[in-house]
This record gives structure tokens, sequence and C-alpha cells, in this order.
């Protein structure tokens, strides 16, 4: 199975991560960042840790928002 995009920058791939969703194009899960803002860093620390870009992170962040939603 190839990478399968699962909402704007963020990409599911069973080869990956053990499909869990990651940035896309790297191997940082989705959790790790949502995980490093809430210990405390900030959006440019957690981006320049490891190698993403802003517009990633806040892409994270609106996965995890969709994702949480709840039923409709």
């Amino acid at each position: 199975m190839a990478a399968v995009e699962i909402a704007p920058r963020i990409v599911v791939d069973e080869k990956v991560c053990f499909g869990k969703p990651v940035i896309k194009g790297t191997r940082v899960p989705v959790y790790i960042v949502l995980a490093k803002l809430a210990g405390g860093m900030t959006m440019e620390q957690v981006a320049e840790e490891y190698g993403i870009t802003l517009e990633d992170i806040k892409a994270a962040l609106a996965y995890a928002a969709s994702a949480n939603e709840g039923p409709k």
C-alpha cells in the first residue's frame, strides 16, 4: 500500500511508523507533534527539532481536531 493522504499534509502508510498518521514527506508522527506542543514546546521549537514547517504543525492540529469531533 502506498501512502494515502487522509488530510492536507497528513498521510498514512503501513510501512511507515506502523501505519500511524505522519507529516507528508517525513516520518514524523502526528501524535509526536501534538505531544511536544502539549508538553510546552512552541510551534517554532517543534518545527526546528523535527525539520518540519509551521504549516505542517498547523495541519497536524487541524487533523487532530477533525479526528476528535465525534458524531455529527
